[in-house]
């Protein structure tokens, strides 16, 4: 079986799964029950000063859910630890002393003074945790301070705050980023320029979920007001996926370490994030609604993933599917392929039919020698997708590729050819 062992920033674990800096890890007990489970590493729920700040007393989660009732997404208000400093850190190290072979990180959210930075990082850093992780991306409660997503979404905050902790640190530190800005590139750019050692992302996503619907008030409320809030879960993994993928395919910022956040469920998320670029994941909502043996199918997963793929290593996955990343301008435009059904596994639902006359192309036929039937007209097809993407039989729809002949959309030859992008000046993956 493959080695399922990580090494990020020298720091070892027995597998690239942590949890990451949330409820799950708020306290010794959690964090120990983890760990038992078989999880690989925790970064402690966020540490702040003395005194501790207070928290909502009432609903803290909103909760998008799909038609089943599978949660797609969590909406937190809850802000950094509550409990008094020195019984977290107190825990953190009891943690570390009997788990030795797992990683342990402190999230830290500190003023922007460099009196806080010396008196704390060197009182957090006697635990014996293994790096700290620079939590710059709440987007709630903690920013309205000036802490939080509030220096996060400032590149010379980050860099400042960055050298700050790097000032004081022995030990490795880690920026956590927001994905609430516009481009994730200067803020990762910021974080190297203050010395940061990795990064991780991403933090939640602003948001509100809902509105009561019997007192049209906005849900979760406190005494009746609500406030935005930080958005995790599935919905967020392709936001992650494609701010984790920037940083690791932008020319001065892919030497950067990444510890990938964001919506991992199953083995196949974690795939997604170790494959374009993150060297290990972290998870929290997927705790938050299966608990902490969800770690079973992670490993597993993943174990039987790399050993289909003939590697030995996580370290062979991550950053494989990075040089497939580019930007729309260097796409191949000569590449034609068009929708296909495989008659024997339709089931005549109509679904595909309905969508391409609606709002696509009108190339999917419902009638064929006056029977009910559906075929693809190739002469129409642009090899949008979207028919695959809503069909409801596995395999029963699938996109074929054109490699020769004549495109019906213009009678031109198919010439297929990968446009030459890999010399051009604006590829920020030229010369690598």
């Amino acid at each position: 079986m493959a080695n399922l062992s990580s090494e990020f920033l020298g720091i070892k674990s027995p597998n690239p799964f942590w949890l990451a800096s949330a409820p799950p890890t708020d306290k010794a007990y959690n964090v120990n029950r983890a760990f038992e489970a078989g999880w690989g590493g925790a970064v402690w729920k966020t540490l702040g000063e003395d005194p501790p700040i207070v928290n909502v007393s009432g609903p803290r989660y909103g909760v998008s859910y799909g038609n089943d009732r599978r949660v797609s997404g969590f909406n937190n208000i809850e802000l950094i630890t509550d409990r008094p400093l020195g019984v977290n850190l107190a825990e953190m190290r009891q943690v570390k002393r009997d788990w030795s072979d797992r990683a342990l990180v402190a999230s830290v959210m500190l003023p922007m003074e460099e009196a806080s930075w010396a008196r704390y990082v060197p009182m957090i850093e006697d635990t014996g945790v293994d790096a700290f992780e620079l939590n710059l991306g709440c987007p709630h409660g903690m920013s309205e301070r000036g802490m939080g997503a509030a220096v996060g979404q400032v590149p010379e905050y980050i860099q400042r705050a960055t050298e700050g902790c790097k000032k004081y640190a022995c030990i490795p530190v880690i920026v956590k980023l927001t994905p609430n800005v516009a481009d994730i590139l200067p803020p990762a750019r910021a974080a190297r320029a203050g010395g940061a050692d990795a990064v991780s992302l991403i933090n939640t996503v602003n948001s509100i979920m809902r509105v009561d619907y019997d007192t049209l008030s906005m849900y979760p409320a406190t005494d009746g007001m609500g406030s935005h809030g930080g958005y995790c879960g599935p919905g967020v993994k392709p936001i992650a996926l494609h701010m984790i993928a920037e940083i690791a395919r932008s020319r001065d910022t892919a030497d950067l370490p990444i510890s990938g956040i964001g919506g991992i469920t199953d083995w196949r998320d974690a795939v997604d994030h170790l494959a374009l670029g993150a060297a290990n994941v972290q998870v929290c909502t997927a705790v938050m609604v299966y608990g902490f043996k969800i770690i079973d199918d992670l490993r597993d997963g993943l174990n039987n993933f790399l050993d289909e793929k003939g590697m030995s290593a996580v370290s062979e996955l991550v950053g494989k599917a990075v040089p497939s990343v580019t930007d729309w301008q260097y796409l191949n435009l000569n590449h034609i392929e068009k929708a296909s059904i495989n008659q024997d596994l339709c089931i005549s639902c109509g679904r595909c039919h309905l969508v391409c006359e609606d709002v696509s192309h009108q190339a999917i036929t419902c009638e064929v020698n006056g029977e009910r039937c559906f075929e693809v007209i190739d002469e129409a097809c642009v090899g949008c997708n979207l028919c695959v993407s809503i069909c409801p039989v596995e395999g029963c729809m699938t996109m074929k590729q054109l490699s020769s002949g004549t495109d019906p959309r213009t009678g031109q030859a198919i010439v297929n050819e990968k446009a030459d992008w890999t010399t051009h000046p604006n590829n920020p993956m030229r010369g690598k």
